[in-house]
């Protein structure tokens, strides 16, 4: 796109050594290039939600690793903000550029020389019999497992109100393209172009139940069911878990907003990262 970017928040992880002199440093060029840069702020500090509100703002940057980033996206999706990421931390698979190479790349993103990404999200929905009790957008997954137990759960799934599958595992993984990547990957899930808008549902260890991932449509509505009586929990992107019941059900959905990341290069991208990742399996490198 070419449109001109003059209005800018920073956010980082004040857990990371040298993200706020970094920021700063940042700061520094964007105002001498003749932008505004309105505040600057710990990405865990509550008044972030209000400031990322305010009306005349052009875009996030973002420094810290992918953990930053998903608390990042859910300050900005509803608000439609794009994010553009400054990677500090170890991972790094959702952030282009390294802490070393923003210079190079800030020039490109005054001028307006870069593309928006936007990624699918979800939306779950926790009921307990027929009422809800809380509602969450998603950029990773969803997880719904078992508790302090050291003990399977029994969980069954239901696309648009027909049954699935059932499984006896320590939990089921509903996620997105982007967490296709996370934690669904551990689990033995296939992984999604970022591009795409599926839902990926993935078994965490089955028992004696289906064992492969299913990928559904951007439409449909899953249905998580726990059958337990033993402690179950649900997490949305590794936040802190809910309890759920005996009964209880998570229902999830694509959500109407998307996360939106600032790209300076093309789609292809995404497999030059995922590959350079792989590459560093022991094995592989030993060979």
């Amino acid at each position: 796109m070419k449109k001109k970017i003059s209005n800018f928040m920073i956010a980082y992880n004040a857990q990371i050594d040298g993200a706020l002199a970094t920021s700063k440093e940042i700061s520094a060029y964007l105002t001498k290039a003749g932008a505004r840069v309105s505040s600057i702020g710990e990405i865990q500090e509550e008044t972030m939600r209000h400031d990322i509100k305010q009306p005349d703002l052009d875009m996030l940057i973002v420094l810290g690793g992918d953990g930053t980033i998903l608390r990042a996206c859910h300050l900005c999706s509803s608000v439609r903000i794009p994010i553009v990421g400054v990677n500090l931390g170890t991972m790094g698979f959702l952030i282009e550029l390294q802490k070393d190479e923003w210079q190079n790349y800030f020039q490109r993103l005054l001028s307006g020389d870069f593309r928006i990404e936007k990624r699918m999200m979800l939306q779950a929905e926790h009921f307990r019999k027929e009422k809800s009790l809380g509602s969450w957008q998603v950029v990773n997954e969803v997880v719904v497992c078992r508790g302090q137990y050291v003990r399977p759960v029994r969980i069954t799934t239901e696309v648009d109100g027909y049954p699935m599958a059932g499984y006896v595992a320590d939990g089921v993984i509903a996620a997105t393209p982007t967490g296709s990547t996370a934690y669904a990957l551990a689990a033995g899930g296939a992984i999604l172009p970022p591009d795409v808008r599926n839902i990926i549902i993935v078994p965490i260890a089955p028992h004696l139940s289906p064992d492969r991932s299913i990928v559904l449509s951007e439409g449909a509505k899953v249905t998580i069911k726990v059958h337990t009586s033993h402690q179950a929990v649900f997490s949305i992107d590794g936040h802190a878990p809910v309890i759920m019941k005996d009964g209880d059900h998570v229902q999830v959905g694509a959500s109407v907003h998307d996360s939106l990341f600032i790209r300076f290069h093309g789609p292809g991208f995404f497999y030059q990262t995922l590959n350079r990742y792989l590459e560093q399996n022991p094995s592989l490198l030993a060979s």
